[in-house]
């Protein structure tokens, strides 16, 4: 595994880098623990301080952080400059709420007074990140931002594509104000991940990545007793029932299913459209993405990015070849470049049921179609999958979708809109899409060490 920037769009290589070493890799784990000694200890306004130091730098560098974006994985220029923003967000969160959500919790009990049994939150030690390509400040924030507040350090293991976002990561909060150790960049090869899992000093493993890199990473932690989340794919349903906006279902289509080229777990896969409108839904999909236009992503004008890498292409490349063989239709929706890693627009319909392409996440910009007789038919369509992240529902009866919402074997629904986030949103799914959650005080605590104290 070889940690490079390739540039998406041109297919350059640009810059390699070397992996970690065992040496080396030792060397910063007791580092890391020598930092979470004094960490821990320091007031929560002190660790949150540096947070907010780190989101008025990455404000203030804001288009550097998101050309790296658009340098490394391809990332259009304006959702660069919005994971920027988001991370903002995050950090400005823990800054504003962390002491608020780590108070002390009293609890009544028989037998003791009412002050005499307290809830407290104390770090653990080292939480180990393994980080994906699609988001790369995104997701390293999400984890780092409340385990950083809650007096936990963290350890990065970014995937190899995107090293340079990876190096600005630990760069931002050195120069917040951060000791050296609190906040790990390493290029870790595959071969030494068990190893720093393994170490005493590593308290909990955070992944977000694929199903397979998830099993592998869920079964370390268990071998070695750490505790893990997991954020894993999804095929989130779009349903759309028959009293839906559909020209507004429409444009929330392409754009949940287009957005940063299809790469995110959380987007729009499948589209279940009752038969009532499928027709004019449909045909209002054509026209919406249509309007896409592909391009280098550096240009404003760009709004359907190329995927992350020749690989990722290939990948999505086999997976519509292998769903067309099993007898669906493939119809594509734009012309793209020649040069890149570009992957059309496309709409996947006729899907035999009970397929294997019912079962198939595409990381590209390829929407599956399902054709549902009525509203019972849709639901049951949405939960017949093995991933359960978001989804969504369309309809103009907005206390019927809260009711249609609780029957989705989801971790989120969104109601008359794609995939919705923010700082103080909690993200986590179930099934196949993992456990645990990141954000708010979910994610705060996850990998705190929840101690009852007692008075006697």
């Amino acid at each position: 595994m070889a940690y490079a920037t390739v540039n998406p769009y041109t297919g350059k290589t640009l810059k390699t880098f070397p992996t970690a070493t065992l040496e080396e890799v030792d060397a910063a784990l007791e580092t890391a623990h020598a930092a979470f000694g004094v960490w821990k200890n320091e007031p929560i306004e002190e660790r949150t301080f540096i947070l907010d130091k780190a989101a008025s730098l990455l404000e203030a560098e804001r288009n550097e952080y998101a050309e790296m974006l658009t340098t490394e994985m391809g990332k259009i220029m304006s959702e660069a400059q919005a994971e920027v923003s988001v991370c903002v967000a995050i950090l400005r969160y823990y800054v504003e709420h962390t002491k608020d959500l780590l108070r002390p919790r009293m609890l009544l009990t028989q037998g003791f007074g009412e002050t005499d049994v307290h809830l407290v939150n104390d770090p653990t030690g080292i939480i180990f990140a393994v980080e994906p390509w699609n988001f790369p400040y995104y997701q390293v924030i999400r984890v780092a931002a409340p385990q950083l507040a809650a007096g936990n350090v963290v350890m990065l293991k970014h995937a190899s594509n995107v090293p340079q976002c990876a190096a600005l990561m630990e760069r931002l909060f050195l120069e917040a104000g951060a000791p050296k150790g609190v906040f790990t960049n390493l290029y870790l090869p595959h071969d030494l991940t068990e190893h720093v899992i393994a170490s005493p000093y590593v308290r909990g493993v955070a992944l977000t990545g694929s199903e397979k890199a998830g099993a592998i990473i869920a079964s370390l932690a268990g071998k070695h007793l750490k505790k893990s989340t997991l954020e894993l794919g999804g095929m989130d349903a779009f349903i759309v029932l028959d009293d839906a906006d559909i020209q507004l279902a429409a444009e929330w289509a392409v754009r949940g299913r287009n957005r940063n080229a299809g790469q995110v777990c959380v987007s729009s896969k499948r589209f279940i459209v009752v038969d009532a409108v499928y027709d004019e839904f449909v045909r209002r999909y054509r026209a919406e993405a249509a309007k896409l236009v592909p391009g280098d992503p550096a240009d404003p004008k760009t709004t359907l990015a190329p995927l992350s890498s020749a690989t990722a292409k290939q990948q999505v490349e086999r997976q519509v070849a292998d769903i067309v063989a099993q007898g669906a239709k493939i119809e594509y929706l734009v012309d793209v470049p020649k040069e890149g890693n570009f992957f059309p627009s496309a709409l996947l319909t006729d899907i035999p049921e009970g397929s294997e392409a019912t079962r198939t996440e595409i990381f590209g910009p390829v929407a599956q179609l399902y054709r549902a007789k009525d509203e019972a038919d849709a639901i049951r369509i949405a939960n017949d999958c093995p991933y359960g992240l978001g989804g969504s529902v369309f309809t103009s009866d907005i206390h019927h979708a809260q009711e249609i919402a609780r029957q989705l074997d989801t971790g989120m629904v969104t109601i008359n809109r794609a995939s919705a986030s923010g700082p103080d949103i909690p993200f986590g799914g179930v099934k196949n899409s993992g456990y645990g959650h990141e954000l708010i005080d979910l994610g705060l605590k996850e990998f705190l060490n929840q101690k009852v104290v007692i008075n006697g």
